[in-house]
């Protein structure tokens, strides 16, 4: 167990090894009941999430969710979320990191010139992420709602272990499919639905995961990590967001954030993959052959799937295609490493 955003979370509960392989190749159970959740509410709901997001929420329609982020006034980003929308121009969920719930929900309520209805519900909100390909079958057991056939960022909502008005979400950020629960957490509903998901799959090799596991199945998948590889000092273009930013709409400093897209930025998010010995972590200094800092490592890892040393970093746009060469400045030694496209893991 450690600290988290003022959560007491699980790291680990059998080794990070053994939780990443059950959720690539089985299921597994992540509690993410810290997420921080938004409803959006009236008829102005979809201008404020408009205003403030970089993606275009007009295209969802009831049972569709996106991921989005809220640009800063300075070219970074507040947060990166998911939009749900529950109907269509009047209710919309908002789901933000737990670190920046606060943070987001005074930057949405200072842009909420319009008068949308805002309620944070994230201290009465549970989020259970149940991921794996063997994910959906386990968790069919449990509900008459049609979750097999879910599609990639759709959601349904109905009686779900004996509870009634869940959300099951087509969403998760482990690139292994499965599904996402979300539940009012009342009246032990977290436990009843914890044990629920259980029996429906722990004989069958379903496992509890902790969010050490969490961040090595992203980081093959090639997902952002917010504090890690995008910030309040990262813009959507330099992170390789560009295809949830939307210029087809007004939002927050549009006008920087287009210009980055036409005429480029200095700098890039790119994949590394270790040549020689060496784990690339968060804050190594990215050098050339001279020695020269060029960029940083956001994050990094052992993948366990691909048994090799892998991570993110931000270096010259120059430097920015596969194949370039890079070094990792680790423990004082230039570790050689190459620019790969990602996802590692397809």
């Amino acid at each position: 167990m450690a600290e988290f955003a003022g959560y007491n979370m699980p790291i680990s509960y059998t080794g990070i090894n053994e939780e990443h392989h059950c959720v690539r190749n089985n299921a597994g159970v992540f509690d993410v009941s810290h997420m921080g959740e938004f409803m959006v509410k009236g008829p102005n709901a979809l201008e404020l999430i408009q205003k403030v997001t970089t993606n275009d929420a007009s295209k969802l329609a009831n049972g569709q969710a996106q991921y989005s982020c809220l640009p800063n006034n300075e070219g970074g980003i507040v947060d990166d979320l998911l939009v749900y929308c529950l109907e269509q121009n009047k209710t919309y969920m908002l789901v933000v990191n737990a670190s920046n719930i606060e943070k987001d929900w005074n930057w949405i309520s200072g842009h909420n010139s319009m008068g949308a209805e805002m309620h944070n519900i994230s201290e009465k909100t549970g989020l259970l992420a149940v991921q794996g390909p063997k994910a959906t079958e386990y968790m069919q057991q449990l509900t008459d709602l049609d979750i097999t056939n879910l599609k990639y960022y759709t959601f349904c909502k109905g009686t779900f272990a004996g509870i009634e008005n869940v959300i099951v979400s087509a969403t998760g950020y482990t690139g292994a499919g499965g599904v996402e629960i979300y539940f009012e957490d009342k009246d032990d509903n977290a436990e009843k639905i914890w044990t629920a998901v259980f029996g429906a799959g722990e004989s069958k090799g379903m496992k509890p995961i902790g969010l050490a596991a969490r961040d090595t199945l992203r980081l093959e998948k090639g997902f952002c990590l917010y504090g890690n590889d995008i910030d309040d000092t990262t813009s959507p273009i330099e992170a390789g967001l560009g295809w949830i930013t939307k210029f087809t709409k007004d939002f927050t400093n549009r006008p920087f954030i287009e210009n980055q897209k036409k005429s480029g930025t200095s700098r890039k998010l790119v994949g590394i993959e270790m040549v020689d010995r060496g784990i690339p972590r968060h804050g190594h200094n990215v050098v050339d052959a001279e020695g020269n800092v060029i960029g940083i490592v956001t994050s990094g890892t052992q993948s366990p799937t691909l048994n090799k040393a892998v991570g993110m970093a931000y270096v010259p746009a120059a430097m920015a295609n596969p194949g370039s060469e890079v070094f990792v400045s680790i423990r004082d030694k230039a570790i050689k490493a190459v620019v790969v496209k990602m996802p590692f893991v397809s």
